[in-house]
């Protein structure tokens, strides 16, 4: 996430391995039956409240992981999507909408697509103009 937020102080927000059972795919057999993903999130969250390096102790300042946990839950909830690309798209869109937040890099991945490999899946990156 290079470039994010250049010359303000940033932190990075992430949930890894974040797995959610999805209706996702273009197959018959991914439209018949949800299919276990598992989602990774990176957000570069300006830290203006932190001037001299370190801010106030208190949860306002912050982008609170369990909004980020969420969004994505709720992402998924939302119904069946055809690619990776549009559900890791809706993820990164809804992460933006938080003012604080200046880029998204979004992962999704398919553990149980082909049994010869560990997973399939997309990673995007979003950021705010």
């Amino acid at each position: 996430m290079s470039g994010a937020g250049q010359g303000r102080a940033t932190r990075t927000v992430f949930v890894r391995g974040l797995e959610l059972i999805a209706r996702l795919g273009v197959h018959p057999h991914e439209k018949a039956a949800p299919q276990r993903v598992i989602i990774g999130i990176e957000l570069a969250v300006i830290d203006e409240s932190a001037p001299d390096g370190i801010g106030p102790d208190a949860l306002e300042r912050v982008v609170d992981y369990q909004s980020v946990v969420h969004v994505a839950r709720g992402v998924v909830a939302q119904g069946h999507v055809l690619l990776v690309e549009t559900l890791a798209e809706t993820i990164a869109a809804a992460a933006l909408r938080d003012p604080r937040v200046v880029s998204a890099r979004v992962t999704v991945e398919k553990p149980d697509a082909f049994p010869d490999a560990a997973s399939v899946g997309v990673v995007i990156e979003r950021t705010k103009a």
